[in-house]
């Protein structure tokens, strides 16, 4: 497994704002009111770096958060901390652990896996990221939104189903004692967060065009009676072998448009103005 060294955010000029994504708005009546907002006026800066077509070595955005936080934290002690953080991305294929993660959940010996494997600081159990699959990572500071960690959970999970619902007309929906979002007994995205002085990191993950075989290999978030789904499985509505068949271009268009769906759902649920930044310096190999 490839050791990173930590990345260094150098400081990028900040472009224009631009004009919010114009995508309809959910008329579902199954959405949930989370009374946003809590506790400060719609338009707290948002940075946001939008690699939604790139494959990012998992390591790298690891680092890239962890040094956003560090820095946040500096922020916060000057009392200059006036700025939340998104970052959302693909990645190249990797398992990732929870903190409290069992082994048990991999059908596979950790000495032969078939890809990169990382245990993490955020809750919950094994998951997959791959291409296909959407990862947004929030670095909010929750002093400014709501300082209850349920709340901040719940939140993440509405951004997935407002876009599941304004934009593909998908019915999705919690289940009572499980994290994440749901159509059916297919799970779609994911959720695992880490919270550090009410600074979070760490994410969701939304199969959008995911192959979903690597999931075979281990039991997803350690729920072993339930499945994995796709956005692309649900509207072709035909099995994933044959959905990932399908034409590459029509992939990248659904890519695109989940991408700025899930931005736009999150500007609306946590009431951010997002400000468009150039992308981070890819990190250096320890040697």
């Amino acid at each position: 497994m490839t050791v990173l060294a930590s990345a260094t955010l150098s400081s990028v000029p900040i472009q224009p704002p631009k004009t919010p994504l114009q995508l309809k708005q959910s008329k579902c009546s199954s959405i949930v009111n989370l009374g946003i907002p809590i506790s400060h006026e719609f338009g707290r800066r948002c940075e946001f770096f939008d690699m939604h077509k790139e494959l990012v070595p998992y390591a790298n955005a690891w680092d890239w958060q962890k040094e956003i936080v560090k820095q946040r934290k500096l922020l916060i002690e000057r009392e200059e901390d006036f700025s939340d953080t998104l970052i959302i991305l693909q990645h190249q294929p990797v398992y990732t652990l929870g903190t409290g993660s069992s082994e048990a959940y991999l059908n596979f010996d950790m000495k032969n896996a078939p890809f990169d494997v990382y245990r993490t600081e955020r809750g919950g159990e094994v998951t997959y990221h791959g291409p296909g699959q959407l990862v947004m990572y929030p670095i909010i500071n929750l002093r400014y939104h709501k300082m209850d960690l349920h709340w901040y959970l719940r939140a993440l999970e509405e951004v997935i189903i407002r876009v599941l619902s304004s934009t593909f007309s998908i019915k999705a929906s919690r289940i009572d004692g499980l994290t994440g979002v749901w159509v059916g007994d297919k799970k779609l995205a994911a959720v695992g967060i880490k919270v550090s002085q009410w600074i979070t990191y760490h994410g969701l993950a939304l199969n959008v065009t995911t192959d979903l075989r690597p999931f075979y290999q281990i039991v997803p978030c350690g729920i072993k009676d339930r499945h994995v789904g796709s956005i692309k499985g649900l509207l072709c509505n035909v099995n994933e072998s044959e959905a990932e068949n399908r034409d590459h271009i029509k992939d990248h268009q659904l890519i695109d448009l989940t991408s700025k769906s899930l931005v736009h759902e999150f500007s609306e649920v946590f009431q951010v103005d997002l400000h468009h930044m150039q992308n981070m310096p890819v990190p250096v190999a320890m040697t």
